[in-house]
């Protein structure tokens, strides 16, 4: 989505007073939920260094499911599918609720696999996606983003999701991991530890809903309750937990991205969507 389309979604729904409905499912992801939580009772610490990505290795559906990927991607350079990874991160910093995005670098390797997949599904010699591009971004509270892309190397699927704080660290992928200073230093902590602390901050609302999540599925789950939470929002009249600033900051990535890399990988301002009120509202919350 380009930075002048962000800003026309801000201004309509600010104009009309709609509410904007963006749904990123990995925002409900059971680990990402619980870690949030700990995020926000202080288990980590000031929480300075956060990581997301989407690495998903889709040859096998270049030439059907994920067909429309092959188009995007010979025309556009930059990260093009960022708000799996970012989304997450973005609420363990309170991303305009106390912080905000400042200024973005991006770097990207030359398209190999992607310059392949072109030519063989669209007899075409260009692929202006990197098959790897790295996202740095400040914030004005000077913590740092980085967001990854790749949908072109043989290698497992991860979102990364890893939180550094002063007290602690939690990773998703490859595996799980857990460290916290109280406990046990610098230490991954025990499964049994691990899944206690898990189960101990998964948000009320979630462990309510969690068996009936996991039966019906849904990537895991996370898609019911991502689908429970709009229900819900929106039968009560209440504000949702992605809001179009939400929309427009995740999304304005892709374009950002592009602008670093096409200028010499240059800092680039990240717009504020907000107009000056991105400390207006302290801290990210679900309302109920």
């Amino acid at each position: 989505m380009s930075i002048q389309e962000c800003w026309d979604i801000v201004n309509t729904c600010e104009k009309t007073r709609r509410h904007c409905i963006l749904l990123e499912n990995c925002c409900y992801d059971f680990f990402e939920l619980s870690t949030l939580n700990m995020a926000q009772q202080g288990v980590f610490g000031e929480v300075y260094h956060v990581e997301g990505a989407y690495i998903h290795y889709l040859a096998e559906d270049w030439d059907h499911s994920e067909v429309w990927r092959i188009d995007y991607n010979m025309a556009h350079r930059g990260d093009n599918y960022p708000t799996h990874g970012l989304g997450p991160i973005c609420q363990v910093l309170d991303i305009h609720r106390g912080d905000k995005m400042d200024f973005l670098v991006a770097m990207d390797t030359p398209s190999y696999n992607g310059k392949a997949a072109a030519k063989r599904y669209r007899n075409s010699e260009e692929c202006l996606d990197g098959d790897h591009t790295i996202s740095l971004i400040q914030t004005d509270k000077q913590k740092l983003i980085e967001v990854q892309h790749n949908v072109y190397a043989p290698r497992p699927y991860t979102r990364m999701h890893q939180l550094t704080g002063t007290e602690g660290f939690a990773n998703k992928y490859p595996i799980q991991q857990i460290s916290v200073k109280s406990i046990g230093g610098h230490n991954q902590v025990s499964q049994e530890v691990m899944d206690s602390l898990l189960q101990a901050y998964r948000p009320q609302f979630v462990k309510d809903i969690e068996e009936t999540a996991k039966a019906v599925g849904g990537h895991g789950g996370m898609d019911y309750i991502m689908d429970y939470r709009l229900v819900y929002c929106l039968h009560h009249g209440l504000p949702l937990d992605m809001d179009v600033y939400d929309a427009a900051e995740w999304s304005a990535v892709q374009e950002l991205s592009r602008l670093s890399l096409e200028n010499g990988c240059i800092p680039v301002k990240f717009p504020d969507f907000t107009r000056g009120d991105w400390n207006k509202i302290q801290g990210f919350k679900y309302a109920f």
